[in-house]
């Protein structure tokens, strides 16, 4: 079988017009879907608003175009947010780019090296391990949005430790009004699904926010009263590059990849089960890494797989990756054509939109289950890996459930394997 087979080449086949105009209309909806998404993860990872679309558009187009998935969307993801804070913090804004290219350089080589495979060997307690540390990381992130409060000058919080602590030392200085709008978002996420599953409650939620603020008693933060908002397109330019930076930057370009591919394989599973069809997931591979050197070298952040989106695709009738082209251009013009009405979105409505991402991405149930029915060697894997990141990074995490689950059943093995030598060697006594 060939290493990089796009699925765009066979997608068509037996294609009629009704399919064509099934693909458009899910792309535009899943671009009304993944408009308000992209700017609130770009917020939450550090980034600018603008750099959120320029992800979506950007890597959407590429991966649709040579991706191993029909449906896949592809964009900024919350997994994310937390890695590329702590890169920009640390390495500043072109060491995210030279990160995400790195990032992107790696993908392809494990989708060249066949590595696609490799995935279904990451333990799923490690997966909802991480998933859900990743989600409550994001919420304890927002919580200075949600409730309006007023850090000193100069604070920087990168670990989520710390993150608390601030909040917890400055609780005083709670914004009534940011925690009313927090709270009226939260619930129009919530119950607007009873209302209209076409319409995404995450739209509704901003322009409702949007229309709060205009009551002169209403003061709260928005967009743009923090960022500088521009519809400019981004330009080309590559990052530069040392020795040095590669270096320091490799664990994080890494991390980058290694997430991504796990995230973005689990989106194409669950697609494949909706369409009845199946991925190529090195070509994925392979084509989420061009889409991530891509979005390096034009200003954005790191991307991959998008989970609810592409469900979204495939419940709004998406069947080929037209639907991703479609859902990248009209992002894509938006950026273009309506971009400064982004200053307008309080951030208190950001803050819950990425509440909500966050309860959906966190396997809770998965989390639950495991506790109730698994072993004490697996809820152990579990626990630590959520808590490591939680309390360190998703490296640490990774890293450490992986080697203690190995080595949890390789000392099994070697028990199991001790009592049956001691069972055959009392069989042959008798």
């Amino acid at each position: 079988m060939k290493v990089f087979q796009p699925k765009i080449l066979t997608a068509f086949q037996n294609y009629k017009s009704r399919d064509y105009v099934a693909d458009i209309v899910a792309g535009i909806i899943v671009a009304i879907i993944a408009l308000p998404l992209s700017i609130a993860l770009a917020i939450a990872s550090g980034a600018t608003p603008e750099q959120g679309l320029y992800t979506a558009f950007i890597a959407g187009f590429v991966t649709a175009l040579f991706g191993g998935s029909k449906v896949n969307i592809t964009g900024p993801t919350a997994a994310f947010a937390t890695i590329v804070a702590g890169v920009i913090l640390n390495q500043g804004m072109d060491g995210l780019f030279l990160a995400t290219v790195m990032a992107g350089i790696i993908l392809v080589v494990m989708g060249l090296l066949r590595a696609g495979t490799l995935i279904k060997y990451i333990p799923h307690t490690i997966t909802v391990g991480f998933t859900a540390g990743i989600a409550l990381t994001l919420i304890i992130g927002q919580l200075q949005n949600f409730l309006g409060l007023r850090y000193p000058a100069g604070s920087v919080a990168i670990e989520t430790t710390e993150k608390i602590t601030l909040a917890i030392e400055n609780v005083s200085t709670v914004n009534p009004w940011a925690f009313f709008l927090g709270v009226i978002g939260l619930l129009i996420l919530v119950f607007w699904g009873k209302v209209s599953k076409k319409i995404p409650g995450s739209l509704i939620a901003v322009f409702v926010g949007a229309l709060l603020c205009l009551i002169p008693a209403i003061k709260v933060n928005t967009v743009g009263s923090l960022y500088s908002i521009s519809s400019a397109l981004s330009t080309f330019s590559f990052p530069k590059i040392t020795l040095d930076r590669i270096l320091d930057l490799f664990p994080s370009a890494l991390t980058i990849a290694l997430l991504a591919s796990i995230e973005s394989l689990l989106s194409c599973v669950v697609s494949d089960k909706m369409i009845g069809d199946k991925h190529h997931s090195n070509t994925e591979l392979i084509a989420l890494g061009l889409g991530n050197v891509a979005v390096g070298c034009f200003g954005g952040i790191p991307a991959t797989g998008a989970i609810a989106r592409t469900a979204a695709n495939v419940k709004n009738g998406g069947k080929s990756p037209l639907a991703g082209i479609v859902h990248a251009v009209v992002l894509l013009l938006v950026l273009v054509l309506l971009m400064p009405l982004a200053s307008y979105i309080p951030m208190p409505i950001i803050a819950a939109i990425l509440f909500i991402v966050a309860y959906n991405m966190s396997e809770w149930r998965s989390f639950v289950a495991i506790l109730k029915t698994k072993k004490w060697q697996d809820i152990l894997v579990l626990v630590l890996t959520f808590a490591l990141t939680v309390i360190f990074d998703l490296v640490k995490a990774i890293a450490v459930g992986l080697v203690l689950h190995y080595a949890i059943l390789l000392v099994q093995k070697w028990i199991a394997n001790r009592k049956n030598a001691k069972t055959n060697t009392e069989g042959q006594a008798e």
